[in-house]
């Protein structure tokens, strides 16, 4: 009985670090560029995310090869930032776009960027284990119309139900 309790539990662990279907993370890679602020354009809706406006995302390369990430945003109730740190780590090549991000001790999930500007590191489309989960990172608070359109064009092609995306209020306060 006991096996089969930590088999179900290492299988749904281990499904959070997948990769949705269809979805191939971006290669090459380099996560010395993808470093900094990015700020999350739009995102499907899921409970640790809801209600935040000004959402940003920090990323930095730690000496062992992890990254430290820190996710903040105002939540609407307050107006004072909340923010949440985590480490992330690469789950097959350092020359993958294939991380898995805990922000709760050894749980794992799986932090997909199936997109990015490669000349610039402008702009990242994100995904997760499945395609529940789905965001639009940039270096800036706004983005083109037409970065707008590609990100909904590539989602739709891909599978993904865009019909709950939220557009991330990042006007100045």
């Amino acid at each position: 009985m006991r096996l089969a309790i930590c088999f179900t539990l290492i299988s749904l662990l281990s499904g959070c670090t997948g990769l949705p279907e269809q979805v191939t993370p971006v290669k090459p890679f380099n996560i010395a560029r993808y470093e900094g602020k990015w700020f999350e354009i739009a995102r499907l809706d899921h409970s640790f995310e809801r209600g935040l406006s000004h959402v940003t995302a920090e990323y930095s390369l730690k000496p062992d090869g992890s990254v430290d990430v820190i996710n903040s945003g105002i939540p609407a109730k307050t107006s004072e930032r909340r923010q949440a740190n985590g480490v992330a780590k690469f789950v097959r090549d350092t020359n993958e776009g294939f991380l898995k991000v805990s922000f709760f001790g050894p749980f794992y999930g799986s932090y997909v960027i199936f997109e990015l500007d490669q000349e610039k590191y402008e702009y990242a489309f994100i995904t997760g284990y499945n395609k529940d989960y789905l965001w639009l990172l940039a270096r800036t608070p706004t983005v083109s119309s037409e970065l707008k359109n590609q990100f909904v064009q590539t989602a739709l092609k891909l599978g993904f139900n865009i019909d709950g995306l939220i557009w991330v209020d990042q006007s100045v306060n």
